[in-house]
């Protein structure tokens, strides 16, 4: 993946393992972002006032198409914890109401949860996944035994931040919906890490961000909304074209830059044209062969086998101050990654795009041999 490494704007001097928190845009597709940044500029009331519904609409379809849905069910949205914000702010729910999620949720879209908890008198009901896990069948079963005739919601992530685990949604998804209970996937780290088929799911509603792993400019995500609940969703800022068709209404917030959606098929067109499917394979096995590398190191065990992780992995690291680790990496080895605690344990969670290569993978691995004093072989 070496010829990739020159399509990005990274900084060389950098090992960059952090993909997963913010992205990082090509080259291509940050010119095709300023291009349209400039077209604005040039003639604002021609570009806002009479073009940018029908540009909206048609980057839409192109992002619809990838992720199989139809484009009139799909808004976009700055990024995934805006999608959720969207819908927890407009379910309908009462007292005694519960929403049922896990313990590896993200933290931001766990705290709109608790927002909406405090002022529906709804209850949060997480239910506990230990590690490591086992089989999705497993998974299914030990979070479907937590929901009662109360459950109203349940939230989950499609691949989990702290964990970076893939849940496996669909089983559960089928379930809810039979059960007539609300589904709202996370799937912040989904698009352009796995395959996304929004009809094949047939989730109520799905948020998910277009600037981590498709690639796209920071300010891209999008949130589907199933047909038969789209009159819920009220709009975070109500402005104009209000009773207008679903998009209409959600996509009209005022003056704003709409560069990085319109920028969306660029980066579908960028990976494609660069043979992603090979890409994320690679990718995959690097993040599998750090994983068993550290874990050999350290004599702990992983969280998961590697089918349970894409292009990102959480891996166990030794007692350590986390803090002191992360700075370590990036002040002497220059390493870019997230070292954080979870559940009172120190966790590293290493990503890999187009841009890392072998030597990335083994530089993390050396640091973190020198850090802990800990020999391989």
């Amino acid at each position: 993946m070496d010829t990739l490494r020159s399509q990005f704007l990274l900084d060389p001097s950098v090992v960059f393992l952090n993909h997963g928190s913010f992205g990082a845009c090509p080259k291509p597709v940050f010119k095709t972002y300023q291009r349209w940044q400039l077209e604005l500029e040039r003639q604002p009331v021609e570009f806002l006032g009479r073009r940018l519904d029908d540009l909206l609409q048609e980057a839409m379809r192109s992002l619809a198409a990838y992720v199989n849905a139809d484009a009139e069910d799909m808004i976009f949205a700055q990024n995934a914890t805006t999608g959720v914000n969207m819908v927890a702010r407009s379910l309908p729910l009462q007292p005694g109401d519960e929403i049922l999620t896990t313990d590896h949720e993200y933290g931001a879209c766990m705290n709109t949860w608790a927002y909406v908890s405090e002022r529906t008198g709804a209850k949060i009901v997480e239910r506990p996944i230990a590690l490591p896990v086992t089989t999705p069948d497993d998974f299914v079963e030990q979070f479907w035994a937590a929901v009662t005739p109360r459950t109203k919601v349940i939230y989950l992530s499609h691949i989990t931040s702290p964990t970076a685990l893939i849940f496996p949604i669909a089983e559960i998804v089928q379930r809810a919906r039979e059960a007539g209970i609300f589904t709202v996937i996370d799937g912040a780290h989904a698009p352009g890490q796995i395959p996304v088929d929004l009809k094949a799911l047939d989730a109520d509603f799905y948020a998910g961000n277009c600037h981590k792993w498709l690639s796209a400019p920071k300010g891209s995500g999008f949130l589907y909304v199933h047909r038969e609940h789209q009159a819920l969703i009220q709009p975070l800022v109500v402005s104009w074209k209000q009773g207008e068709a679903f998009h209409l209404m959600h996509n009209t917030q005022g003056t704003r830059d709409p560069a990085a959606y319109l920028s969306v098929p660029a980066a579908i067109a960028f990976q494609r044209e660069n043979d992603w499917d090979i890409v994320r394979s690679e990718c995959h096995r690097l993040a599998a062969q750090t994983v068993q590398a550290i874990c050999e190191l350290t004599q702990l065990p992983p969280i998961a086998d590697d089918s349970w992780f894409g292009q990102m992995a959480t891996i166990p690291l030794p007692p350590c101050d986390e803090n002191e680790v992360k700075r370590r990496l990036y002040d002497a080895y220059h390493i870019e990654v997230p070292v954080f605690r979870w559940k009172d344990r120190p966790y590293l969670r290493a990503s890999f795009q187009g841009y890392n290569t072998t030597e990335d993978a083994e530089r993390l691995i050396a640091a973190i041999g020198d850090i802990f004093a800990l020999k391989q072989g």
